[in-house]
Order: structure tokens, then C-alpha cells, then sequence
């Protein structure tokens, strides 16, 4: 009996290194590929074939030169500043949110009626291993799945590279992704014309595109992309 379950962890163990190594390699590759879809994109088309009969999408991979640089200091200012030092992880961020999120739990426990307020400590890195490669659970095992990949794409690829695939595949609105794509629907331009305004007001969307994209003229997104305009200057670009 007792050999049985040491050969069972034993091969646990197997197929969880083999599982490691199968995303490893599949970074590797994004080093000279780019990926043609993330985990969260093909969700998304399955949602969207289920509940609508329909898949309306729109996404086209640019470089990063054809990006330009107003997005990307934009997005950068807005969702991790310090992108350009760090390696993969804000642990300063991580613990405020984890803070935030124990406070607004302990609030919806006394009122169930309210559902807590999840707030997000994710670096653009860790949103990036998420999107690629996890699916949106919320349990220690795909964190901690989520922590090898952040420090396989932090050593597996360069900056700009992490940058240029992010922008390429984050959603800006329903079946709406990349940076392109984004561009020309809310703006019609390209990328690499964006003024500071616009590239500020893609910015504030990140969190929460579903919901910014029914207004994205609102009042809080200006006011928030005048903040994140503020910030740009300061930003410095891997």
C-alpha cells in the first residue's frame, strides 16, 4: 500500500515537471514566435460561440516599433511602474492588495449580500503569464503556477519582448485585443499615431475593459487619463 503511494506522488511529481517543462519550452519559442493566441482569448471565443452563436473579434499583432512608444509608457504608468526594474513582482504591491482583499472579505462576511471587491497586486508580467497560459481561478495551486511562469518569461525574455506580446494580447473590450486593434476601434488610428490622451484613456480600460468600453468617455476615465498622462514623462521605457 505504502509503495503504491509513493509511486502515485512519484508520478505527480513526473507529469508536474513534464507540465513545466511543456511551458518553458513554449516561452522559449516566444523568443523568435509570436504566440498565436493566449488561454484567455481562446476562452473568451468559446464563451462568446456559447452565449452568442457568434464570435466577433478583432486583434492584429503589430511589432513593437509599430506600437510607438505613447502606449506602452501609458500602460506602464497605469498598471506597473516600476516594470522596467523588477523581476516579474511587486512584493510591496502584492501585500497591500492581499491587505485589501482580507479587509473586504471580512466586510461581504458580515454583509453577504455585498460580494468583496477583488483588488489585483499583479505586475504586467504576472498578467501576462496569467492571460497566456492559467484560467481566471483564484486558488494557491494556479498561483503558484502563476509564480513559475512570471520567472520563466522574466528569464526567458527581454523587456521589450515581455512589452511587445503583452500589448499584442490584452483585451481592450469584448473580443477586442491588442494594441492595434484597440487603436483603430476607439480611435481610428493606428498604434504608432497615438496621441498622450489617447494612449492615456486605453490605459485606465486595462483593468476592467468589459465595463470601461460602454462608456469610454466617462468621467472617470478622463480623469483618470489625465493622471496617467502626468506620469508618462516619468516613465522610463525597457
Amino acid at each position: 500500500m505504502i509503495k503504491s503511494v509513493w509511486r502515485l506522488l512519484a508520478l505527480l511529481a513526473l507529469c508536474g515537471l513534464a507540465l513545466q517543462l511543456v511551458f518553458i519550452g513554449r516561452i522559449a519559442l516566444m523568443v523568435v514566435l509570436d504566440p498565436q493566441s493566449t488561454s484567455f482569448q481562446r476562452s473568451e471565443a468559446w464563451r462568446l460561440a456559447v452565449e452568442k452563436q457568434q464570435i466577433a473579434w478583432a486583434q492584429q499583432w503589430v511589432p513593437r516599433e509599430r506600437i510607438g512608444n505613447a502606449l506602452p509608457r501609458a500602460v506602464i504608468a497605469s498598471e506597473d511602474t516600476n516594470f522596467s526594474e523588477h523581476f516579474g513582482f511587486e512584493w510591496e504591491s502584492i501585500e497591500k492588495a492581499w491587505n485589501k482583499n482580507q479587509k473586504a472579505e471580512q466586510r461581504a462576511a458580515a454583509n453577504p449580500r455585498r460580494p468583496p471587491k477583488v483588488v489585483g497586486g499583479s505586475t504586467i508580467t504576472q498578467q501576462l503569464a496569467k492571460n497566456l497560459f492559467l484560467s481566471g481561478e483564484r486558488t494557491v495551486p494556479r498561483k503558484a503556477q502563476e509564480f513559475v511562469l512570471t520567472l520563466a518569461l522574466e528569464t526567458l525574455l527581454s523587456k521589450p519582448r515581455l512589452l511587445e506580446i503583452y500589448l499584442n494580447n490584452v483585451e481592450w473590450g469584448e473580443g477586442l485585443f491588442g494594441a492595434q486593434a484597440a487603436s483603430r476601434h476607439y480611435f481610428r488610428t493606428d498604434a504608432l499615431r497615438l496621441s498622450t490622451e489617447q494612449a492615456a484613456r486605453l490605459a485606465v480600460m486595462l483593468p476592467a475593459p468589459k465595463r470601461f468600453e460602454k462608456n469610454p468617455s466617462s468621467a472617470y476615465v478622463m480623469g483618470r487619463a489625465a493622471t496617467i498622462a502626468a506620469r508618462m514623462s516619468y516613465v522610463d521605457l525597457p
